[in-house]
């Protein structure tokens, strides 16, 4: 998949004028292709600045979302499916609002569009949802668009200066096992 991924950006910044075009339908055809939100926020940053990126990364994910509540609202077993597994993930009566799905937006490693599930459920219709989408969107643009511009703008010295910072985490991160053989766990007793 990263190979894709690479290879629609490369087509993206060959395409000139229509190239921002490009850019905001690749948002729409990133669930296709299991690629992040923040891999092609991140990209926007450097292609395009932090500004223009931030506005096309807006305008992207925006229309993905309306397009996520058009399809979903047409498949109505898949979106039971999803509202049982945000029951289990979330539980039965936990509800967030648009600021809180803006903030936990934030963070990487939460689905894009469980938490646009947590929006229809809030929304009184399409108007309502695209308003909650547009605004809980703008602070994922914001802070992801803005790192790929300050990516861009690295010279190869401070990138490299900034991965070997970066290895003392990697190291005290590490998952640590402990290996116990099976004489010293049962002791056997004499």
């Amino acid at each position: 998949m990263e190979y894709v991924g690479n290879y629609i950006m490369a087509f993206i910044e060959m395409g000139g004028l229509l190239s921002p075009l490009f850019f905001i339908c690749f948002h729409l055809i990133r669930p296709l292709f299991f690629i992040p939100v923040i891999f092609i926020c991140v990209s926007g940053g450097i292609l395009y600045g932090p500004i223009a990126g931030t506005i096309y990364s807006i305008v992207g994910i925006t229309l993905s979302s309306v397009l996520f509540y058009g399809i979903i609202h047409r498949m109505p077993k898949k979106l039971e499916r999803l509202v049982n597994l945000k029951q289990k993930i979330l539980g039965k009566h936990a509800e967030v609002n648009t600021s809180q799905v803006a903030l936990l937006r934030l963070i990487p490693f939460i689905h894009f569009h469980l938490l646009s599930l947590c929006l229809i459920e809030i929304s009184a219709g399409l108007k309502d949802y695209t308003r909650s989408s547009l605004l809980s969107t703008i602070p994922l643009s914001i802070v992801y668009t803005s790192i790929g511009g300050w990516l861009s703008n690295l010279s190869p010295f401070h990138i490299v200066i900034f991965l070997i910072g970066l290895l003392p985490f990697i190291y005290l991160l590490r998952s640590k096992e402990i290996i116990i053989k099976w004489q010293d766990f049962f002791q056997v007793s004499t």
